[in-house]
C-alpha cells in the first residue's frame, strides 16, 4: 500500500485504538488513516482451540538475552487486549508525583487531574464495573457498571478497611452488555476469556477500523519511521514478502515498549534514553490459611484491591504495594478446610534501572534485543518487609496461617519505560502528549512513555493517555 495518508498509525493494541477512536470521531470527514499490524486478526473461536498460540509466536520476534526474566505480549490485532485480564484500576495522584511527594524515581509531566475526564471516557469505552460509591480515586462520575461481588474475606476486610480495601474494576462487565457481551463468567481463566465476555479491541472496537477512512493492512511490519528535515515523512513497512513505503502527514507508533524504540532506533532516531529503563511491576503471590472462612465465592477473577500499603512516607526506601485476592479455588488438602484459602498476589512498584534496555541487535536487526539485569534494591527492600506487614493488615481476619512463595512471579505482563515521556528533551524522548521532542508531528503512545510504574495495572491509563494525546494534536477536547 503506497500513497499519501493523513496519519499512519503503527499498531491496534490499547494505546492505537484508543488514540484512533478519537481521532476518527474528531478528524475530519474525508481523513486517510492508513493502520499497519504486524500480526493477524484470530477469531475468538480460533483463540479458543489455539490457547498460548499467539503468545508463543510472539516471544519468537525479540532477542531475550535474559531469559530468566519473562516477558508476555501479543502480536495481534487486538495487541494486549488478546491476552489481559482486565483488570482496570486508575494510577493514584501521588503516582503522578514520585519524585516532589518522596524524592524517589521521576515525576511525570502531567498530574491526575489532567487525565481523570480521559480515565472516565477510556472506562465508558471499555464498560468497567467497579465501585462509584466507595473508591480510592477521586472521581467526577459513576462508573459505568455496577462492581462485581467480594469473596467473603474481602468482605471482612472491607468492613475493618473502608478507606483501604475495594472491589477491584474491571472491563469484565457485571451485567451483560446487550448485543455486545455477556456477563462475566468468573470461571478464573481470564487471560483468553472462554465466553468474551471481558474488554477487548476486537469485541469493543473492531468498527474503528471498518470505518471507511481507515486502510488496515494485517501482517505489516513496520521497519522505520523516514524523516526529511526532522519531520516524518513516511513509513518503510514489510508486508507480503515485499517492501513497502507510504506517506503521511502524521505517524504514530503504537506498539509496545520492546517495539516503540526498536522501530525508532532504525529510523535513526537517538536519544540517550531510548530504550533504556525498561521495566515492569513485580509481583508475589501468598496464601492464607483460614478459619471458618471461605476464600472463593466472588463474582470475578479479581475481587478485591487493598491500598493499605499503597501510598505513603514508606515510599522513601520502599514500594508501594497493590494487594489483589484473586477468587479462585486455591484449595487446601486438610478434610473440611478446602475452600479456606485466600490468595493475594502482592504487587510492587520499581523504579526503573537505565541497565535494563532494548538495543538493536548487529546479529538481528528485525527483532529488538532485550537486556534485563535485575529489579532495584527499592523492590528488594519492599519484599524484605511484606510478611510482616501482611500480619498487620490481616489482622481482621481469621488466619491460621500466612505463606509467601519463595520465587516472583515471571511476568506482570506490563512492559513499560524505554520512550520516557517529560518536559524537556535533554531528559526525556516524548513530551506530555506524547509528541516526540525532536520530530514533532512523530506521537510514541503506550506504556513506552511511562517515566514510573505504581503497582496498578497500566491499561486503562495506557488509554486514557491515548485519548488526551488525540484531543492535544487535534485542538481542544476534554482538558
Amino acid at each position: 500500500m503506497s500513497g499519501q495518508f493523513d496519519a499512519i498509525i503503527i499498531g491496534t493494541g490499547f494505546a492505537s485504538a484508543f488514540f484512533l477512536h478519537r481521532y476518527l470521531e474528531r478528524g475530519a470527514p474525508n481523513a486517510r488513516v492508513l493502520v499497519l499490524e504486524k500480526g493477524e486478526a484470530h477469531s475468538h473461536p480460533w483463540q479458543l482451540a489455539n490457547r498460548r498460540a499467539i503468545q508463543t509466536a510472539s516471544l519468537r520476534e525479540i532477542s531475550n538475552q535474559t531469559p530468566d526474566k519473562k516477558w508476555r505480549f501479543s502480536i495481534a490485532f487486538g495487541g494486549g487486549s488478546v491476552c489481559w485480564w482486565a483488570c482496570t484500576p486508575r494510577l493514584m495522584p501521588n503516582d503522578f508525583r514520585l519524585h516532589s511527594a518522596y524524592g524517589v524515581g521521576r515525576d511525570w509531566p502531567l498530574s491526575y487531574d489532567d487525565l481523570e475526564l480521559y480515565y472516565q471516557r477510556a472506562e465508558e469505552l471499555m464498560a468497567v464495573a467497579g465501585p462509584s460509591d466507595r473508591t480510592p480515586f477521586p472521581r467526577s462520575s459513576p462508573y459505568p457498571q455496577p462492581p462485581h461481588e467480594m469473596n467473603e474475606p474481602d468482605r471482612l476486610l472491607a468492613a475493618a478497611y473502608p478507606d483501604g480495601w475495594f472491589v477491584q474494576p474491571s472491563a469484565r462487565p457485571s451485567r451483560t452488555i446487550a448485543g455486545e457481551r455477556p456477563r462475566c463468567c468468573a470461571n478464573a481463566v481470564c487471560s483468553l476469556c472462554p465466553i468474551d465476555s471481558k474488554f477487548t479491541i476486537q469485541n469493543g472496537m473492531r468498527g474503528l477500523f471498518d470505518d471507511p477512512r481507515v486502510t488496515l493492512e494485517l501482517g505489516a511490519s513496520a521497519q522505520a519511521v523516514d524523516t526529511v528535515g526532522g519531520v516524518a515523512a513516511s513509513v518503510s513497512y514489510r508486508s507480503g514478502g515485499r517492501d513497502h513505503t507510504a506517506r503521511a502527514d502524521l505517524v504514530v507508533l503504537g506498539a509496545n515498549a520492546l517495539f516503540n524504540p526498536h522501530i525508532l532506533m532504525r529510523s535513526g532516531i537517538s536519544h540517550p534514553l531510548l530504550g533504556r529503563h525498561l521495566f515492569e511491576q513485580a509481583s508475589i503471590d501468598v496464601d492464607v490459611d483460614l478459619d471458618g472462612v471461605t476464600g472463593f465465592g466472588g463474582s470475578t477473577v479479581i475481587t478485591g484491591h487493598g491500598y493499605l500499603l499503597y501510598d505513603g512516607e514508606h515510599r522513601r526506601e520502599r514500594p508501594a504495594v497493590l494487594i489483589e485476592s484473586l477468587n479462585a479455588p486455591f484449595l487446601r488438602e486438610e478434610r473440611g478446610k478446602w475452600r479456606q484459602r485466600m490468595r493475594l498476589r502482592c504487587i510492587f512498584e520499581d523504579l526503573p534501572r537505565a541497565e535494563n534496555r532494548v538495543r538493536l541487535s548487529p546479529a538481528r536487526p528485525e527483532a529488538p534485543e532485550i537486556a534485563f539485569e535485575g529489579r532495584s534494591d527499592y523492590v528488594a527492600r519492599g519484599r524484605a518487609v511484606l510478611e510482616g506487614e501482611l500480619g498487620r493488615v490481616l489482622t481482621p481476619l481469621p488466619v491460621e496461617r500466612i505463606e509467601m512463595h519463595r520465587e516472583w512471579n515471571p511476568t506482570e505482563s506490563h512492559i513499560l519505560g524505554t520512550a520516557v515521556m517529560g518536559t524537556v528533551p535533554e531528559s526525556s524522548v516524548v513530551d506530555s502528549g506524547l509528541v516526540h521532542h525532536q520530530v514533532r508531528n512523530l506521537l510514541v503512545l503506550g506504556g513506552s512513555a511511562f517515566p514510573t510504574g505504581s503497582p496498578a495495572n497500566p491499561t486503562l491509563t495506557i488509554a486514557a493517555l491515548s485519548l488526551r494525546s488525540a484531543d492535544r494534536l487535534l485542538g481542544s477536547g476534554v482538558g
